[in-house]
């Protein structure tokens, strides 16, 4: 019997690292459905500048391999922006939802993590999470992650891009990010990495 795990919130708050500490503990199947958009956001800026059309970011996500979900550069902040083009886009969306829906229903179990699992993906989900912090946390967060790989990277640029982002998320027509009614909020923005993913665990566990 399936048991699906829903788990949003917003960049760098910490859901991808909750979501497969969750799986693994479990026992789950793991998709950061973030990677999608990511990939065909990444297809995008390799394309051409009418790559946000509708309907070439529609073919763009259709011909979306698994292979693509392995590139080892699709967490740099240009690709994070693109993705977040990308994902304002119905037809890419619609394009990519069924793949998100059949992966949430093996036997095994799944943790799915994204932006909209518990309102659109997964809406009769077992267990649903929202996971977030304050903007500044996640700011920093971010901003060490870049920094190491790039010293010019300047915390305000980083601030100012998750702020932006945040915004288009939580206003965007379709499927905006919001928490779902009855999702479970672990805020992280004083908790451990521990912690967190034990605070995820103990909501699972409560309901299994």
């Amino acid at each position: 019997m399936s048991f699906t795990v829903a788990i949003d919130g917003p960049a760098a708050a910490g859901k991808g690292t909750i979501s497969k500490a969750v799986a693994a503990h479990f026992g789950f199947h793991h998709l950061d459905t973030g990677l999608l958009y990511r990939a065909v956001g990444k297809k995008a800026l390799n394309y051409s500048r009418t790559s946000y059309y509708p309907e070439i970011a529609e073919q763009l996500a259709l011909e979306l391999t698994a292979e693509d979900l392995q590139a080892t550069d699709l967490r740099t902040a240009e690709v994070a922006q693109a993705a977040s083009k990308i994902a304002v886009i119905p037809q890419v969306r619609t394009a990519l939802v069924q793949f998100q829906k059949t992966f949430a229903k093996q036997e095994d179990g799944a943790v799915l993590d994204g932006r909209d699992i518990g309102t659109v993906i997964c809406p009769d989900a077992d267990v649903k999470l929202f996971v977030t912090a304050s903007a500044r946390v996640r700011a920093d967060r971010r901003f060490k992650e870049l920094s190491a790989k790039d010293p010019s990277v300047e915390f305000e640029q980083v601030y100012q891009d998750v702020m932006a982002r945040d915004a288009r998320d939580a206003e965007r027509d379709v499927a905006p990010m919001v928490a779902a009614d009855d999702a479970h909020l672990i805020d992280t923005s004083t908790l451990s990495i521990e912690e967190a993913i034990q605070a995820a665990i103990a909501v699972i566990d409560a309901k299994k």
